[in-house]
């Protein structure tokens, strides 16, 4: 082969990869939980803002309910309504890009 057809060839091969190259996903950044919350509240506003940057990840509508840690807290049954609130709105602030509710 001829360089001119070698460059050509390799050319085309190497062009989807280029141009694969220049999408530009959404950023998602980690929004700090507001000042003054309990560690379970703290704790449950960054599985929430992690869960959302998961389905944003994938593709998936908001559904904060989905997800095994809202459904069931990883903290004592006293906390659980706490976590769930933090977790919610850690979950919207991320995904929405807005305050949570109640934040």
């Amino acid at each position: 082969m001829t360089k001119l057809k070698m460059f050509a060839v390799m050319a085309a091969l190497f062009l989807p990869l280029v141009v694969a190259g220049c999408s530009h996903p959404r950023p998602v950044l980690y929004a700090a939980p507001p000042p003054g919350l309990s560690a379970a509240a703290q704790r449950g506003y960054y599985d929430g803002s992690l869960a959302a940057r998961n389905d944003i990840r994938k593709g998936f509508a908001p559904d904060a309910q989905r997800h095994p840690k809202f459904r069931n807290p990883p903290v004592p049954l006293p906390e659980f309504e706490e976590y769930q609130h933090s977790f919610r709105a850690g979950y919207e602030q991320t995904f929405r890009g807005g305050p949570g509710p109640g934040y």
